[in-house]
């Protein structure tokens, strides 16, 4: 790929090969296609995508990468394929791999995970093009609306009493307020993250100090478990390209709270 109006925009796809709630789920076929292959096409639908890399730590995983379009110059090492391991992980080992061995920096890293299939490649463009018209901040996540609010919920302590989660300033006892005098919560929902290689090298995170939000009005079905497989084909079925426009909606757009 050529280097995109944007510099180089390097589209960085998770695809490890363990996974407890859905066996090898990143190449489980959802409409005929790996799942893995729905986010490397969106990817290469991009006007600004200049480049796509798979990290993997299975061979049959990079296999089907590449049989898709995506390269897979290096296999991620397994200790950073844990469950528990951090995102933070793969994007430094996929930096720094591409520096050492190829003397490539990107201007932008896009997390593009593969468990929500049903993203659109115009939703991916417009969120680029937002990042990039913001150079002061260290990344971009996409959120959309919470439906249930942190105010009313509760941890129980080990007395067995209730504990508030979450408190506001100059608010007396916010869970027993009415929902829509509590402030509008955001839930982090996979669907892109973007952050700069500076960030990810010199403060070892994927999002850095500067987040800016990118907020989505129609999420796409995110797999972890089984019975989600249905509605992630239902949304693919629904979101093909004859129909694909922005979902994604300006921060300032007046929202209502969920019902």
């Amino acid at each position: 790929m050529a280097k995109g109006k944007f510099g180089e925009v390097l589209a960085l796809i998770p695809a490890r090969g363990g996974s407890k709630s859905v066996p090898h789920k990143n190449i489980i076929p959802l409409l005929g296609k790996p799942m893995i292959a729905w986010a490397i096409e969106h990817a290469l639908a991009s006007e600004h995508v200049t480049r796509i890399v798979v990290t993997t730590d299975d061979e049959e995983i990079a296999a089907v990468a590449r049989q898709y379009g995506a390269e897979v110059p290096f296999m991620r090492p397994a200790n950073l394929a844990q469950d528990l391991s951090l995102d933070i992980e793969f994007h430094r080992h996929a930096v720094e791999w591409l520096q050492q061995h190829e003397n490539y920096i990107p201007d932008m890293v896009i997390n593009l995970r593969p468990t929500p299939p049903s993203r659109q490649s115009a939703v991916i463009d417009k969120a680029i093009e937002t990042f990039a018209a913001h150079p002061d901040v260290d990344s971009l996540r996409s959120v959309h609306l919470a439906e249930q609010s942190p105010f009313k919920m509760w941890t129980i302590d080990e007395r067995g009493y209730m504990r508030p989660i979450a408190s506001l300033p100059d608010v007396l006892e916010p869970y027993n307020q009415p929902r829509q005098k509590l402030p509008l919560v955001y839930w982090q929902d996979g669907y892109i993250d973007i952050t700069r290689p500076s960030v990810i090298l010199k403060q070892n995170s994927t999002t850095g100090r500067v987040i800016l939000p990118f907020i989505i009005e129609e999420p796409a079905a995110d797999i972890d478990y089984p019975d989600e497989v249905g509605e992630a084909e239902a949304q693919l079925r629904e979101r093909q390209p004859s129909k694909q426009q922005s979902n994604a909606i300006a921060p300032s757009t007046t929202l209502r709270h969920p019902s």
